[in-house]
């Protein structure tokens, strides 16, 4: 090799070391192999590692067992709920808060809003431990946009607190509007104790956080936020800070999509991971993980993706068979069309049972609803189609008006008589 193809290799091979430096700076390198670096966790520099493999099942379409206390796997755009365990028992939800914290700020605030920090949202060293903080000094001036990215992506408990202080004057009036805004979406079993978790006092259940998360992912802004691998905020007294998004499904999972971990020792590892593929977007809810949450969550995904198969079961027009009314039998034809997303292991096991209602008398009007059809696999109904009396086909206009078609008859009668009179 000549000495310009050796000093070409080693620019090469230095450009290489530099830019995989740059990278890792960057928090781009995990992008790249797959595996997400570790988030620093202010203000001590601790390292919270993360997973770098995720273990599922090798069947996705078996039904689950998440090593989970509680969990719930269900579709984010029509709300069809395709997994639960232990759905409806409140728990404590660690930072999986700080969601309803998001959704009331979005919907109550603009992101050029400046914040004024308060000194209630300054965490001192040892405040709960080691909690997750952006490091936010009293007096110190950020927007909403940057304290909803330190909120969602990095947790940060001062961001939760300066962001319900910018809206209601303090945490407890802030509180306040999270439980109302609970009861609109109808969380019956959630109640919320601060804006960011970390006590342990708040509750909710996998059916609850279901609900919420459905109504933060509507927020476009929501869910541009909780798809971000990194960030950076401005820092008025150093160098920026740079944030990373906690939730490894990121980086780990194919499709994923955000949205928030959470963690306190009575909560366990929790996760709220969504992910899309083939145009269905499903919505993993884990809480009390052993170890780590997101291999239950990566099963549920799976199992969601791979274990269940959109079909069309009835479509309008089809027939409903004959039912017995009140006064003699009609045949039925469906009223409407059902499409649903159905366990794949079950396609076979489809049922289709007819109910007349008592009031359902003979003969029907044209069009009238007589029965439903109720659609249904073991263990799940799918829907319920209404069953309707045929419609009487227009005239043909061939044959001419009615009043048209009467007087020929008329004339033919009358024809007929003079003929039989004339015999």
């Amino acid at each position: 090799m000549s000495q310009v193809g050796r000093r070409r290799v080693v620019a090469a091979a230095l450009l290489a070391v530099f830019l995989g430096a740059q990278l890792a700076v960057l928090g781009l390198a995990g992008a790249q192999t797959g595996t997400p670096p570790p988030t620093p966790v202010p203000p001590d520099g601790r390292l919270s590692p993360f997973p770098s493999v995720l273990h599922t099942p090798r069947d996705p379409v078996a039904v689950p067992t998440p090593a989970a206390s509680a969990a719930l796997l269900g579709d984010l755009d029509d709300g069809t709920v395709l997994f639960r365990e232990d759905a409806s028992t409140p728990r404590p939800i660690a930072s999986l808060t700080k969601i309803m914290t998001a959704l009331v700020v979005l919907e109550r605030t603009a992101p050029n809003d400046v914040v004024r920090v308060d000194p209630a949202a300054v965490f001192a060293r040892g405040d709960y431990g080691a909690s997750s903080v952006l490091g936010l000094r009293a007096g110190e001036r950020v927007t909403v946009r940057d304290l909803l990215y330190a909120l969602l992506l990095g947790s940060a408990n001062d961001a939760a607190v300066a962001l319900a202080i910018h809206v209601s004057g303090s945490t407890g009036a802030f509180i306040e509007l999270m439980d109302r805004r609970a009861a609109r979406l109808g969380m019956n079993r959630t109640s919320f104790m601060s804006p960011h978790g970390l006590d342990d006092r708040g509750r909710s259940t996998p059916a609850d956080l279901f609900r919420l998360v459905r109504a933060a992912d509507a927020l476009p802004r929501f869910r541009s936020i909780v798809a971000t691998r990194a960030y950076r905020i401005p820092n008025p007294f150093g160098p920026p800070r740079r944030i990373q998004n906690r939730n490894a499904l990121l980086w780990l999972y194919e499709g994923a999509v955000g949205t928030k971990t959470g963690t306190t020792v009575l909560a366990g590892p929790c996760l709220i991971g969504a992910a899309e593929r083939d145009g269905r977007r499903l919505v993993a809810i884990v809480l009390d993980a052993e170890g780590e949450a997101f291999s239950d969550a990566a099963t549920l995904l799976q199992h969601g993706f791979e274990g269940f198969t959109e079909r069309t079961l009835v479509r309008a027009g089809d027939d409903g068979g004959i039912v017995s009314l009140r006064g003699g039998d009609v045949r039925t034809i469906a009223a409407t069309s059902l499409t649903a997303v159905v366990p794949t292991a079950l396609l076979d096991h489809v049922r289709r049972e007819i109910d007349v209602p008592r009031s359902a008398a003979f003969p029907p009007s044209p069009g009238e609803i007589v029965a439903t059809m109720t659609v249904s696999v073991p263990g799940r109904t799918i829907g319920v189609v209404p069953l309707e009396a045929p419609r009487l086909p227009p005239p043909d206009a061939s044959e001419g008006s009615w009043w048209g078609r009467g007087l020929g008859a008329l004339a033919g009668a009358v024809v007929s008589a003079v003929s039989a009179l004339a015999d």
